[in-house]
């Protein structure tokens, strides 16, 4: 006889079909696992024995063959217990197989028969509800699951035991409900700032719009500050980012409790992060840093810090929006739309251009240390704004009038503005004006008359590239949004070249 039990494995956000099939027949004792199972895989033999004999169930003195159908699809994670030892006991006669049919399982076995909590639960959840199949999953990850649907029947059990006995009609397990996420009560807002007026104005265009920023300024003039309190004029995420986002948190591990947010994920690596960790990668392939900032920011401080090579491996996802990781067998996508913002100091150390201040080492000092950040890679930013060094008299002034609240109110109106616009043109799948293409620029984003007549001129003075053109359209078109304009002005494109224009002496220099 052979038991099969559904479960799955996850290639990205993905889950593949996954067939564990059961055999137990005669001759010496044996527990071979085959399929291409990675090391956590091939130890749950050991684990899925414990935990039987814990719960007075002993596995019979013959060969127990577990094969892991597709054969070619690797398998990796400790989610292939409870499939394996649910398997085993349908050939041991201690389950009905005909239930099993109905369900896709994971979990992982502990030596007592505690059934462990595991990642990738709400994928699973959505895979099992695509094709109208229930879920037994770790009590963990019950209230994680239970966000892919309200038809899906959830069993979220503790132990095997307690799963076995609900299945007897011994004992019942009640249906998970969805946890939410508390949110912050307070986060940094825009009027703990003093002075630096442009910086907040372009900030709360690049929040607009889902724009990438580069502010560059002295150290302590507010570069940080200000990017830790973009968090509090974002607009809450929409019900299908929040399941995109909680995705890619449940295969990284990251959902707490199972409980999801309407918050923008906001991600800060250190420079010392390697590729793998900004980008993704690793022995098993788990997003990066760009995949968990999906839908939300990656902060990136102290740019030219970062290695050239991890900061050139973030080009493509820019312009795609996916990470994709290569191996010898197979490709891992991972979602990766995310909003890029960076801070940098001017020089090595840090004052250049300031009154009064003169280096030893002379212009050369700026242009190596801004020469670390690729041409190609500052292309990809839309705005560039310069944050000077504040003075005392500015920090004595009281506390600016308008905070995030306002700013907030005002960027909500803008997104809603570009939503709706968007989907008049049959795109649902673009959500902001940092995501639009070329060929839907030109619908969105004509300018009139004067103003194409400037970007014309502009872009011949400036030798604007393609790309380039196209970011200097984007945000001219968050400016007209912001102001209530449908059509964008020549103050709308004068406004956006000056957000562009300020890294090229900086450029010229290197």
């Amino acid at each position: 006889m052979v038991a099969h039990v559904n479960t799955v494995a996850f290639e990205g956000v993905e889950a593949r079909h996954v067939d564990v099939q059961v055999h137990i027949a005669g001759g010496l004792p044996a527990f071979t696992l085959v399929g291409l199972p990675d090391k956590a895989v091939a130890e749950s033999s050991e684990r899925v024995r414990a935990a039987l004999h814990a719960i007075g169930i002993a596995l019979p003195a013959k060969r127990v063959t577990i094969n892991l159908a597709p054969a070619d699809l690797p398998k990796e994670g400790s989610h292939f217990d409870l499939p394996i030892a649910l398997g085993l006991l349908v050939c041991m006669g201690a389950l009905p197989g005909d239930i099993l049919e109905r369900y896709v399982v994971i979990g992982e076995l502990g030596l007592d028969g505690a059934i462990a909590p595991v990642t990738g639960a709400l994928p699973a959840g959505i895979y099992a509800n695509g094709r109208a199949l229930g879920l037994i999953c770790p009590a963990g990850c019950g209230s994680e699951a239970a966000w892919a649907g309200e038809d899906v029947d959830i069993l979220n059990p503790r132990n095997l035991i307690t799963l076995i006995n609900h299945f007897k009609g011994t004992q019942v397990l009640t249906r998970p409900l969805p946890l939410r996420a508390q949110e912050p009560a307070h986060l940094p807002d825009l009027r703990d700032i003093k002075g630096q007026e442009s910086a907040k104005r372009a900030l709360e265009v690049a929040a607009a719009g889902g724009h990438n920023l580069l502010m560059n300024g002295p150290p302590g003039a507010g570069k940080s500050m200000l990017a830790a309190r973009l968090p509090s004029i974002l607009p809450p995420m929409r019900p299908r980012e929040m399941l995109e986002v909680s995705m890619i948190a449940s295969i990284a591990g990251a959902l707490a409790q199972g409980r999801i947010s309407r918050a923008r994920p906001f991600r800060n690596p250190h420079h010392s992060a390697s590729m793998p960790a900004l980008v993704g990668g690793g022995m098993r392939a788990r997003p990066g840093e760009i995949s968990l900032a999906h839908r939300g920011v990656l902060f990136l401080d102290e740019l030219p810090e970062f290695p050239p090579q991890v900061l050139d491996s973030l080009r493509q996802p820019l312009e795609t929006g996916e990470a994709v990781i290569a191996r010898a067998n197979h490709h891992v996508t991972y979602p990766a739309r995310f909003q890029l913002i960076a801070a940098m100091n001017p020089c090595k150390c840090g004052h250049a251009g300031e009154p009064g201040y003169s280096c030893r080492r002379g212009p050369r000092c700026a242009a190596d240390y801004q020469a670390r950040i690729s041409g190609p890679l500052l292309d990809r930013f839309d705005l560039f704004i310069d944050v000077p060094a504040l003075n005392a008299s500015d920090l004595v002034l009281p506390p600016p009038a308008e905070g995030s609240a306002a700013a907030a109110a005002r960027i909500a109106r803008a997104r809603e503005r570009q939503i709706e616009r968007f989907a008049a043109l049959g795109r649902e799948d673009v959500l902001c004006n940092g995501e639009a293409d070329g060929k839907l620029l030109e619908q969105i984003a004509s300018p009139d008359a004067p103003g194409l007549a400037l970007l014309h001129d502009a872009a011949n003075a400036m030798r604007l590239s393609a790309r380039a053109y196209h970011r200097v359209l984007k945000v001219a078109r968050t400016l007209s949004d912001l102001a209530g304009c449908e059509q964008v002005a020549r103050s709308h494109i004068a406004e956006a070249l000056s957000y562009r224009s300020r890294h090229r002496p900086a450029r010229m220099a290197a």
